[in-house]
């Protein structure tokens, strides 16, 4: 590096300091900084890797394609030659290709959530053996050449969900969120076609409707999509109620539906594809579906042939152009409790396995092809057991699409900060857990199973929480306790409720006298208020009557409010709206209305008592459940609210489920704070596919059940 360039870099950098100081100690003002849980998302450390599909699988012909940044996920091997690729890009000249002698790249476009914010890169590997494809030490260190193929000029720096990249010719095909429908409960996801060349983005979804899943006609001529059409989601969870439709890939007309139920399309050709459905066996299975070529296409013209048998879930398939001799798909055997990719020759009708002789204790996700058919594609877990590090992360900085509001995912569930901002309590079940913000100090201050944490405002290091089973009927035993996280004995903890009678989600008065929390002592769960330090010995009173659900509530920072979710305007419907009431039993208002069946949980003032946020449906699904590891509601998203219901914004875009959010006391810097604790492949494949039809087997995950963060409680 020049002297001169060397002066800029360290002026740069000082000056960068200055500001994190700073930014550090800002009053929240119109902004602030929000803490979030995503179930297991922490944990996943995606890479993508491939193996050959013609010879014998081995731990020695993996090769590991991505760089080992962020999570890496959803390959697509493009058939465009890297020439015509990289002369398309806008930042161009800043790539440097190895030259003309060196041999064909090994081509990827792919999803990265690098840079906290989800987008779609292309890498490029020149490997220095010609020829050779087998040999993991031939192909150990590569010329990478890597670009986003989404700047900031075709995103208009919107934050938004990427799923699916597929190039067609000079047009990238994927899923975003970017676009609000404005109706609640309905799915943001739709598929567009940007040109690399221009940045010129077309929306190929009609206005209205959802789309999933995309795959592009080998010839580019068709995209298939997953879709509800104009019914919408039903609210779904685990396989979607969708069918596949067929458009034009230049402009999404002469859209058509191809198929009844069935999801995750790719192609063989331009009249045939496979996608997955659940069959009447309720065994999850690939099927073929052919176009007619005399007559109109239509579900009542294409016939639909099954393809892998009963005995084991088969999902997700991918096929290569022209190959009509075997696809690869996902499985989930009734002997593993891991999903693995394999592949199944469609001649002989019979399946080849291929990662469970690489990592068998290893997820492997979402398999995808070469055109030439020789390698198959796939994400899992880098972990150390693979043969790679994986740094840990307390709080991982998430692209925030408000200036001067600051997102984080956090480790654990239930985050909560201290009043000065210092620590943050969390649940990794069992147990409650103190730590400090910049990582280091972490202790287990609570043994026993819990979920909730909130720090009381006055009294210096006391945190309550839910002590019980989570997820349980109104007379399950659950209590409030107070904990003094500074007590290092035993017995640092206070019971504060007596009735044991699913007494939870406690919440201070700004005061630090009363606690508001949940409690099914009449019968139903409704809001209480009592003493904060000797709890309801001293003195109780009930809030909120009725033969509803009043939960996770929260106190106003003024005093003047509590809000809290309820289902009361239809109970036991399961939907949740989100309500505010005065602490003395007045004012009572609805701030927002989720949708049929919709659902607002875990509400959260900021600071200044000006915005709530809380987690909801109200975004509706964004992603086929089956194509993630286990999420209990693959829904939830962050939103943020005025007082008064208006000013409603999504924060947060994935397929995930985020849950739990808090305010922080203060602003915290954008930037990753990890910790000293090696990073963990412990995700946990979708639950319902533990089920194995017909035989009374259900397989339980290796690391126990994960535990829910939207849910009601």
């Amino acid at each position: 590096m020049k002297p001169q360039s060397l002066c800029i870099f360290f002026l740069l950098h000082f000056f960068a300091l200055l500001c994190t100081a700073a930014s550090e100690h800002e009053a929240p003002g119109t902004g602030g900084t929000i803490v979030f849980t995503t179930l297991g998302r922490l944990n996943y450390a995606w890479d993508i890797y491939t193996l050959p599909t013609s010879d014998p699988p081995s731990p020695s012909n993996e090769l590991r394609v991505t760089d080992g940044e962020s999570v890496n996920f959803n390959g697509h091997f493009p058939s465009t030659s890297p020439s015509s690729v990289l002369s398309l890009l806008h930042n161009r000249s800043l790539i440097r290709t190895p030259g003309p002698q060196a041999p064909p790249p090994l081509q990827l476009v792919y999803v990265t959530e690098r840079n906290g914010m989800p987008n779609i890169y292309y890498d490029a590997l020149y490997y220095g053996a010609p020829g050779s494809t087998r040999s993991r030490s031939a192909l150990e260190v590569p010329v990478r050449l890597q670009a986003p193929l989404l700047g900031l000029e075709e995103s208009k720096n919107r934050v938004s969900m990427k799923d699916r990249p597929s190039l067609s010719g000079e047009n990238l095909i994927y899923v975003s969120t970017h676009e609000d429908p404005g109706e609640p409960r309905t799915s943001w996801a739709a598929v567009y076609s940007t040109h690399l060349g221009t940045g010129l983005t077309r929306r190929l979804t009609p206005s209205g409707i959802a789309d999933f899943s995309p795959a592009v006609s080998p010839s580019g001529v068709w995209t298939a999509v997953a879709s509800y059409g104009k019914e919408g989601w039903g609210g779904e969870v685990e396989e979607l109620s969708t069918d596949i439709y067929v458009f034009l890939t230049r402009d999404g007309t002469h859209r058509v539906k191809v198929v009844e139920h069935g999801g995750w399309p790719c192609w063989v050709d331009d009249s045939t594809l496979y996608f997955h459905r659940r069959s009447e066996d309720q065994w999850i299975s690939v099927y073929k579906a052919t176009f007619p070529k005399d007559k109109h296409v239509s579900t009542e013209s294409v016939t639909i042939q099954r393809v892998t048998p009963p005995g084991l879930h088969a999902f997700t398939p991918a096929t290569s152009p022209g190959n009509h001799k075997f696809i690869a798909v996902a499985t989930r055997r009734p002997n593993s409790s891991f999903r693995h990719i394999e592949l199944f020759d469609t001649v002989k009708n019979e399946f080849i396995e291929l990662t469970r002789h690489v990592s068998p204790t290893t997820h492997h996700l979402n398999p995808f092809i070469s055109p030439d058919s020789a390698r198959v594609g796939y994400h899992k877990c880098r972990g150390e057991s693979n043969g790679a590090k994986a740094t840990q992360l307390l709080l991982e900085n998430v692209k925030s699409p408000v200036p001067n509001l600051s997102l984080f995912r956090m480790y654990g569930s239930f985050p909560s900060f201290s009043p000065a901002g210092d620590r943050i309590a969390y649940v990794d079940f069992p147990g409650v857990y103190v730590v400090n913000r910049d990582g280091s100090n972490q202790r287990q201050v609570f043994h026993l199973n819990a979920f909730g944490s909130a720090w009381d405002p006055v009294r210096k290091g006391i945190v309550y929480t839910s002590a019980g089973p989570e997820f349980s009927s109104v007379s399950t035993e659950v209590d409030i306790v107070s904990i003094n996280v500074d007590d290092v004995e035993q017995s640092n903890y206070k019971r504060l409720t007596i009735d044991g009678k699913n007494n939870a989600f406690p919440s201070p008065s700004p005061d630090g006298k009363r606690i508001v929390f949940r409690s099914g002592r009449s019968g139903h769960k409704n809001l209480y208020i009592m003493d904060a330090i000797e709890g309801e010995t001293s003195w109780i009173e009930r809030l909120t009557d009725g033969p509803w659900t009043d939960t996770m509530c929260n106190w106003s920072p003024d005093g003047d409010w509590i809000a809290f979710s309820s289902d009361r305007h239809d109970p036991g419907s399961g939907s949740f709206e989100l309500y505010m009431i005065h602490p003395n039993g007045t004012g009572l208002r609805r701030l927002l209305r989720s949708g049929s069946s919709g659902r607002v949980n875990h509400p959260s003032f900021r600071p200044d008592g000006k915005l709530l946020v809380f987690t909801t449906d109200y975004g509706g699904i964004s992603a086929e459940p089956i194509s993630n590891p286990h999420h209990y509601q693959p829904y939830g998203e962050i939103f943020t609210m005025k007082l008064d219901g208006s000013d409603l914004k999504r924060l947060t875009h994935n397929s995930y489920e985020d849950g739990t959010p808090t305010w922080a006391p203060l602003y915290i810097n954008p930037v990753d704070v990890e910790w000293p604790r090696k990073g963990e492949c412990a995700f946990e494949d979708c639950h319902w596919l533990n089920e194995m039809p017909g035989r009374g087997i259900k397989l339980v995950g290796p690391w126990g059940l994960a535990k829910p963060q939207c849910g009601v409680f």
